[in-house]
């Protein structure tokens, strides 16, 4: 029982804690003036990033609902795979392979279309496109991240 608790602890506070320190730490860093030597250098770290994140994040939910209808099995004997938290997860899951295949994908096509975002005039409709696609992107992981948050309360109280 342990180790099924360690296991969806775990792939929660990994998948969570890579958002929070993705939005919170490194995007903020990498874009602050004078650091990077140029924003685009900044956001092809960022969106390499954000890129692996997805990979952890989808990788972190599956782990989570293995173990969590484990763990419902071990508790009451049924694996519960419709719990509030559950269906959390898959919602986190579902929103983060939009943001992988179709809102990530089209940014990284337009950002090597344009070469240099910032070269770009505003009107361009390959940056509208891409600024646009940014505004979502960081929706769709700001909904993840309070998904996530949710899902550790959820997971918290459960365990008290």
């Amino acid at each position: 029982m342990s180790v099924l608790r360690f296991l969806l602890l775990s792939s929660l506070v990994v998948w969570v804690g890579g958002i929070a320190f993705l939005a919170f730490v490194l995007a903020p860093t990498a874009f602050r003036p004078g650091y990077l030597p140029s924003r685009h250098l900044a956001g092809a770290v960022v969106g390499q990033c954000l890129n692996i994140l997805h990979w952890i994040g989808v990788t972190s939910g599956v782990v989570f609902l293995v173990t969590s209808m484990a763990e419902s099995k071990a508790m009451t004997g049924l694996a519960a795979p419709f719990s509030l938290r559950n269906v959390l997860i898959v919602a986190m899951i579902i929103l983060t392979l939009v943001s992988m295949f179709a809102i990530s994908t089209r940014m990284f096509q337009l950002r090597n279309d344009m070469v240099v975002v910032d070269n770009v005039p505003q009107d361009d409709a390959r940056r509208v496109e891409f600024n646009h696609l940014h505004v979502w992107s960081t929706r769709v992981e700001s909904v993840v991240l309070l998904l996530g948050l949710a899902v550790i309360y959820l997971t918290a109280r459960r365990l008290s």
